[in-house]
C-alpha cells in the first residue's frame, strides 16, 4: 500500500522515531513537524497503518542515527 509521505504525515513521523530509535508512539502533526498540532493515533485510527508502515520499513531498511 502506498502512504501519503508528507513531512508531518503519520508515516513520516513512525520513520523518523525509527530511524532516531524513539519508542512506538503513533501520531502525526496536521502541518509541518513541529510547528502545527500534534495528534495522537489510536490503533483503530485510519492514520495508524501508515505511522505503523513508516515505523516497520525503517527497522526492514537497518538505518539508523548514528549518534557516535
Amino acid at each position: 500500500m502506498k502512504h501519503d509521505q508528507r513531512h508531518g504525515g503519520p508515516y513520516d513521523r513512525g520513520s523518523a522515531d525509527a530511524y532516531y530509535r524513539r519508542d512506538f508512539t503513533p501520531h502525526y502533526y496536521t502541518g509541518d513537524t513541529g510547528s502545527s498540532t500534534r495528534v495522537k493515533i489510536k490503533e483503530s485510527d485510519p492514520e495508524y497503518a501508515a505511522y505503523l508502515a513508516g515505523w516497520n520499513e525503517q527497522h526492514a531498511a537497518g538505518e539508523y542515527k548514528d549518534w557516535g
